[in-house]
């Protein structure tokens, strides 16, 4: 098990890299990879039941300990990243598959990679992974009544459809998980080394998948994608940086709710825009799994340096139980 969770560590590290490596191989040889797509929602399930397996009481106790700073993070992650998906869509007058793909990814919730990421820029980790948790559980309503609301007039949304997927695919596997380690609480902790490695190759599966299935359509339209897709995130981390400084949160709650803002579950994205879009609306999401996984190692080795000068005290991985300050 301790070379598993080395092989783990070293995934988690080098994760950007496996998803820009595979991203160019499914564009290249897009026959290879094709044979995924059907089985997205598949692969973010057993995503989404590894963070189950993780969740502990702990990872709620911030609503209590801090419900100021959550509050701030969830509202701005769904707020912030929607407009600006909105805005961007309207200001680059995006084809319509690609405006609701934007719009999508936009509305989704937190990804698991943002509380890494904090953990990174020496930011408050356990505010990160709460707010991950509760805009997570949030997702089935907010995801799809977002959507609803500012996709529709490009392309038809329902939201039934869309909660009952992320019902399937986010929901019911996270309860399945926090349900396994309760009832196998000695197992689930050996195992859980190994996690991080399986969501790497979950994610990086998707994205190689959505790349494959839309090989014509990025040679088209990818650069515009890609910048309006960069725009998003780097304006998401920028706005969500500074709305939590005008609300006079502390530095490190600062940095957790900038990244929680700007690093999306672009996973979730994805499956949505396969299953209830045409699959060029998944190209968003794909782009900004690589993308956000460049840009947040970036931001957060600078805030980790900075805080390291500025003789700031570490943050602690949030399933070692640290509670928010």
């Amino acid at each position: 098990m301790k070379t598993v969770g080395k092989v783990s560590k070293f995934a988690q590290s080098t994760f950007a890299v496996w998803v820009i490596i595979f991203a160019v191989l499914s564009f290249l040889v897009p026959e290879g990879f094709m044979w995924i797509a059907p089985h997205i929602s598949l692969l973010l399930s057993i995503i989404m039941f590894g963070m189950g397996l993780t969740l502990s009481l702990n990872d709620f106790k911030g609503i209590v300990k801090a419900p100021k700073s959550v509050l701030i993070g969830v509202a701005a992650q769904y707020t912030i990243m929607p407009l600006l998906a909105f805005g961007l869509a309207k200001l680059f007058q995006l084809p319509a598959e690609v405006a609701v793909g934007v719009i999508l990814v936009g509305c989704c919730p937190g990804g698991t990679a943002s509380n890494v990421m904090t953990f990174m820029a020496k930011g408050n980790t356990a505010l990160s992974v709460t707010i991950t948790s509760v805009s997570t559980l949030l997702a089935p309503i907010l995801t799809p009544a977002l959507t609803l609301l500012l996709a529709s007039q490009w392309l038809p949304v329902s939201f039934g459809d869309m909660f009952m997927s992320i019902v399937q695919v986010v929901l019911l596997p996270i309860g399945l998980g926090v349900i396994a380690r309760l009832l196998f609480s000695k197992q689930v902790d050996k195992s859980v080394a190994a996690l991080p490695l399986v969501s790497v190759v979950g994610i990086v599966a998707v994205a190689a998948a959505v790349v494959a299935t839309n090989k014509e359509a990025i040679i088209t339209t990818g650069l515009l994608i890609f910048g309006v897709v960069v725009l998003h995130n780097i304006l998401g981390l920028l706005i969500g940086f500074s709305l939590a400084k005008i609300f006079k949160l502390k530095f490190d709650e600062q940095k957790a709710v900038s990244i929680e803002v700007g690093m999306q579950n672009s996973g979730l994205g994805a499956a949505l825009a396969m299953a209830h879009f045409a699959p060029i609306a998944a190209v968003p999401s794909a782009i900004f799994s690589v993308w956000h996984n460049i840009s947040g190692p970036l931001l957060a080795t600078w805030w980790g340096k900075r805080s390291v000068n500025a003789g700031e005290a570490e943050a602690s991985i949030p399933n070692l139980n640290k509670k928010i300050d």
